[in-house]
């Protein structure tokens, strides 16, 4: 089966009736956690993107507490499972400001933790990596506001 383009999707839903339109919504919402939670983020959340961010923020520091700092392995794991959620919440966001601000809040948790990043290469490369992002995402933002962010680089 072949499955249409976006741009096919997008007449056609220009087509339906609001009603019609709802429907498709809700149903799409019911097979994956991940689409329910964009149409949350999209209907709930958008409009203010700084309680969205502090959200976020909190479900870092939740995630944060529970590593498990004894197991190297163990924590390398709970680290990427929460690089995969961050990224997750900065995919529904797709702002700039939003990807610098939890990146960076990101990276500062990590270097929080006590863990070696030096003496781990797997976990230097993953705050490595998250610089890069940082600095790729902050050369398409405002001039103030690179400044801002670049005085918070510094300080990582």
């Amino acid at each position: 089966m072949k499955t249409a383009s976006l741009k096919e999707i997008k007449t056609e839903l220009s087509l339906l009736h609001p009603a019609r339109i709802q429907e498709v919504c809700l149903q799409m919402a019911k097979f994956r956690k991940e689409n329910k939670e964009l149409l949350n983020y999209l209907l709930f959340e958008a409009n203010d993107e700084n309680t969205y961010i502090e959200n976020v923020k909190s479900l870092l520091d939740e995630l944060f507490a529970e590593i498990n700092k004894t197991n190297a392995y163990l924590a390398k794991k709970n680290i990427r499972k929460i690089l995969r959620t961050s990224n997750k919440f900065i995919k529904y966001s797709g702002a700039k400001q939003t990807e610098v601000e939890l990146l960076l809040y990101f990276c500062k948790l990590l270097k929080n933790t006590a863990l070696p990043l030096t003496e781990n290469a797997v976990l230097g490369n993953i705050y490595q990596r998250q610089l890069l992002k940082i600095n790729k995402a902050l050369a398409s933002l405002h001039e103030d506001l690179q400044f801002d962010y670049g005085v918070q680089i510094r300080q990582l």
